[in-house]
């Protein structure tokens, strides 16, 4: 659909191919042309000179910026559905509604750079090039999740694309995503990682000692916040004393940027990308908001009401704010688009049905990965008396 709509922009264009910001989008050809927009909200700095307003962009970005998104959106919906129906079990939390800053940041961004996350993970997962089979299989604990079945809705994974997890303990990847800068400054790769945490996350100890190491060997981490405004069913102002979380690094500079804005994120971390490889570390507070509860046990309606959220959805939704976009400069019609998100339903609907065949994982990996091997440890039963098995 989006090759079709580029096709139609510009029929006799030989510009070279743009690739999609999500695996399963088609490829298309479009013109190089930029368009200027300039971001919905004006950025807040601390200790900095924020970046111009002024954003670039292309008809070929906005289109695969639009599927990226739809497709996280639709993807998380689908979570939502299979957790109901008990083939999703555990722990997960979903992403929709923040879905600009996982696209944005990507975006300005190579997969030379590393991506480091809490545990609501599943579109950053996505943006790093992962599939949509790989994701619901993991969801699922199926072999041929992205963490083999093992990790679940908190652990996604995908090393080869620079993206570090998924973690499940509160504010403990903020400082092993440090140590991921660390490592880039002492190979000089000039690569940067991208260490994110939610505002939940912020008073963690730990993110101060971290970002204090950081600041002192001018490592090249990026902090993001994202701020969703609620860390569980606390909203921000009752567990921060001060909730402008891009100034809560003193001596280490901060822009708060409109995260359900992709332009915007893009920009800023394009911004802060140049800043720390020169400067040392920098804290991105992503303004953005999430629709679903905490998590899937949360319904999201105790702590703030349906007229809040609503609200949300009518003035600052990140996919309704690109489709306006696309819409004002005539780059695709709204049953265009309408069409696109009826092929990312049946994209999701094949995913999601193949990887109900993928297999469970065999119940001797449940040793695996935990033990040295070949250590020989036997495990017994509660009585102590028979060896169930002996470790590999």
């Amino acid at each position: 659909m989006a090759a079709a709509i580029l096709r139609r922009l510009y029929p006799a264009a030989a510009a070279p191919r743009v690739a999609p910001l999500l695996p399963l989008a088609r490829a298309a050809s479009d013109s190089t042309s930029p368009l200027t927009v300039e971001t919905s909200l004006p950025y807040f700095s601390h200790n900095v000179d924020p970046p111009s307003r002024t954003v670039f962009t292309t008809p070929a970005e906005l289109l695969a910026t639009f599927r990226s998104m739809a497709l996280m959106r639709r993807a998380e919906i689908a979570a939502d559905s299979l957790y109901k129906a008990k083939l999703i079990r555990g722990f997960c939390h979903l992403y929709d509604g923040q879905e600009a800053v996982a696209v944005g940041m990507e975006a300005a961004i190579t997969r030379r750079d590393a991506i480091i996350t809490a545990y609501r993970d599943h579109c950053l997962y996505l943006a790093r090039g992962g599939t949509l089979f790989a994701a619901f299989a993991e969801l699922m604990g199926r072999v041929d999740g992205c963490s083999r079945g093992k990790g679940g809705s908190m652990h996604f994974y995908k090393k080869d694309a620079g993206f570090f997890g998924g973690h499940g303990i509160v504010g403990a990847q903020v400082p092993l995503g440090c140590g991921l800068a660390f490592a880039q400054r002492y190979r000089k790769e000039g690569t940067v990682t991208f260490d994110l945490y939610g505002d939940g996350a912020a008073n963690q100890g730990q993110l101060f000692e971290a970002l204090n190491m950081a600041a002192l060997w001018k490592l090249p981490v990026i902090l993001v916040c994202e701020n969703n405004h609620y860390g569980m069913g606390t909203a921000e102002w009752r567990a921060s004393k001060s909730a402008a979380y891009y100034k809560r690094g003193d001596y280490v500079p901060g822009l708060k940027v409109d995260g359900m804005d992709f332009l915007a994120v893009k920009q800023a971390c394009k911004f802060a990308k140049e800043h720390v490889l020169e400067n040392g570390p920098i804290i991105l507070e992503m303004d953005t908001y999430r629709y679903h509860g905490h998590s899937m046990s949360d319904p999201g309606s105790t702590y703030r009401t349906r007229d809040e959220i609503a609200g949300i959805r009518q003035e600052r939704d990140p996919i309704e704010w690109v489709r306006k976009l696309i819409l004002a400069h005539d780059l695709a019609t709204a049953q265009e688009l309408k069409d696109m998100e009826k092929e990312i339903r049946k994209e999701v609907d094949t995913a999601i049905a193949k990887a109900k065949e993928s297999p469970m994982p065999d119940e001797s990996e449940l040793f695996k990965n935990v033990y040295v091997n070949d250590c020989g440890l036997e495990s017994f039963g509660v009585d102590r008396k028979v060896v169930r098995t002996v470790l590999p």
